[in-house]
């Protein structure tokens, strides 16, 4: 377990699983965003020493090498901008130590990957940023920002406002709840938590108990990155410890929902269930997913409500399934349309011979 003190310490099962979906994200991120953009930027404001206790790679390798391990990174032409920031003295010489071994290993270092190390806290790495976008009057480059904190402290969240404000910029912030419920009411560090909400609202949680006050602390966080950062979609993952309570959210923030849909993919991979959940108590036990166990039931009822006595275009279709319903835009048609037309309960105008292809209408009974 990480404390303030600590340079190395274990790699505990939900970091691992944090990472995994860090990991499968930008895989589909960096060919995506590459595609269509000149230079592109990937900001880790708690980057720790790069190396865990045992010598698994930390947040900034599984970035460095997911990009150059890719196995489209040759036709990738932009410029890759990475920004490491690490306050703790100790933890950022190990990080240049971790840096500069991998730029030695991958020799010759590609000339479009560029790595700046920052020893900062979080707060003022981003305000030096936010100030030098404001003199020089431009928008930040679209931007994956990774804000993974040990406690509530040092996490404005005005200064993410400023600093992810450009339409194309994105945010992934571990939201420790667990810490935001011990502390909300207690009067003891609200100047973190006013700062960490935008409002005072969070004391409302001093009347509540249990599931519903951690409920309140997850719906005021997601609420506040909608209307103070204003992103279009916000996505959370739960984080259970080896307690079996809700230890923190990982909540992924964009304004484009194909940017939600490759989030959704990656979250999905590490619960197949769809709950959005990880415990640490399931580790090491024998569960097996299979995509065929998807109860898409739910999906088929919400669809035949939303749009009953509609025809509606396959990607209105799939917009819904990606932003109003826990699954994926893989689900919509192996396992909802195609059971529903099986059953005749909706008629499928079709623009080709393939089974839903774009184009296509579905129409659903009143």
């Amino acid at each position: 377990m990480a404390g303030p003190k600590t340079i190395h310490w274990d790699l505990e099962p939900h970091t691992r699983a944090k990472h995994e979906i860090l990991r499968g994200y930008l895989n589909g991120w960096f060919p995506v965003m590459s595609r269509y953009n000149n230079r592109i930027f990937f900001f880790d404001g708690f980057a720790g020493p790069g190396r865990y206790k045992n010598g698994e790679a930390g947040s900034p390798i599984i970035a460095l090498t997911t990009l150059l391990d890719h196995a489209h990174f040759s036709r990738m032409k932009c410029d890759f901008l990475f920004m490491f920031c690490e306050h703790d003295s100790k933890r950022f010489t190990s990080l240049e130590v971790e840096v500069k071994k991998l730029k030695e290993a991958r020799a010759p270092w590609p000339s479009n990957v560029k790595v700046q190390l920052v020893n900062k806290e979080f707060e003022a790495s981003a305000s030096d940023i936010i100030t030098e976008m404001q003199r020089l009057k431009k928008q930040l480059v679209p931007t994956f920002a990774f804000v993974d904190p040990f406690g509530v402290s040092g996490l404005p969240i005005t200064v993410i406002k400023d600093l992810l404000a450009s339409p194309r910029c994105e945010l992934f912030v571990n939201y420790m709840v667990d810490s935001v419920n011990r502390f909300a009411g207690a009067g003891n560090i609200d100047h973190h938590l006013k700062d960490l909400f935008g409002t005072e609202r969070y004391k409302e949680a001093a009347a509540l108990q249990g599931q519903p006050r951690q409920q309140f602390l997850h719906n005021l966080y997601e609420e506040q990155l909608k209307s103070v950062c204003e992103f279009s979609f916000v996505q959370s993952f739960a984080m259970i410890n080896t307690y079996g309570h809700i230890g923190y959210y990982l909540f992924y923030g964009t304004r484009d929902i194909k940017g939600l849909e490759l989030m959704k993919d990656s979250m999905w991979k590490i619960d197949p269930g769809g709950d959005y959940r990880f415990s640490d108590r399931l580790v090491g036990q024998t569960v097996l997913f299979i995509e065929d166990g998807v109860d898409a039931r739910p999906l088929q009822q919400a669809l035949r409500t939303e749009f009953a006595g509609k025809a509606v275009p396959i990607q209105q279709l799939e917009d819904f399934t990606i932003t109003r319903t826990p699954y994926k835009k893989s689900h919509l048609r192996r396992f909802a349309l195609t059971p529903l037309e099986r059953e005749n309960a909706i008629q499928v105008r079709r623009p080709g011979r393939s089974q839903f292809p774009p184009g296509t209408v579905v129409i659903f009974p009143a």
